[in-house]
């Protein structure tokens, strides 16, 4: 979002961030480990938001220490501080986090038992059910033109399934006694009479 802007997470367990395309780094570690990200756990992927600066979601995975706990954490303030996000997911080592470009508020996490999503930046969270068995997630991306979640798995290969319908859900559709959603026009069949 921001032209020098990088964030970095290892598999020590630290995370940095630039704003000067790496000319000076800061350690951000410490109000991530303040936050309950233990120090030692390796990051498994730092997404910097598409809609606010200095907004960054970090996922650790403590499989490597027998830890099965879901630490994910958000910033917004280039990692000065943190906040856990991660209550309501099952005590299963986060892979992967990634926040739709449409919906700031909608972010998609894979861990070893398949796909969880929540609609309200990680309030609250949902498993992504029917057809998806519960295997690995080792990747995930929302195709921007497609409007896709394609999800990775480790062993089963790749599942995809339109999200459409959640980049547009929120607490108010979710109010209302009936909403109909918009409908992607690219995806619409035109036929001659």
């Amino acid at each position: 979002l921001t032209p020098g802007v990088i964030w970095v997470g290892a598999d020590d367990g630290t995370v940095q961030v630039t704003k000067n395309n790496g000319a000076a780094w800061v350690d951000v570690t410490e109000g991530l480990a303040k936050a309950g990200g233990p120090r030692e756990r390796w990051v498994s992927r730092v997404f910097a938001s598409s809609h606010q600066p200095g907004t960054a979601y970090v996922a650790k995975n403590g499989y490597r220490h027998d830890d099965a706990a879901p630490y994910l954490f958000r910033t917004s303030d280039f990692g000065a501080t943190w906040t856990s996000i991660g209550r309501g997911l099952p005590d299963q080592p986060i892979n992967v986090v990634w926040q739709d470009r449409r919906n700031p508020g909608l972010l998609f996490v894979g861990n070893d038992k398949g796909v969880w999503v929540s609609i309200d930046d990680g309030a609250r969270w949902v498993r992504m059910k029917g057809s998806m068995p519960s295997v690995p997630v080792h990747d995930l991306l929302v195709h921007p033109r497609e409007r896709d979640l394609v999800v990775g798995t480790y062993g089963r290969g790749l599942y995809i399934t339109s999200v459409s319908a959640l980049q547009q859900l929120s607490e108010r559709v979710l109010a209302e006694d009936a909403h109909v959603f918009d409908i992607d026009a690219e995806s619409v069949v035109h036929t001659s009479g």
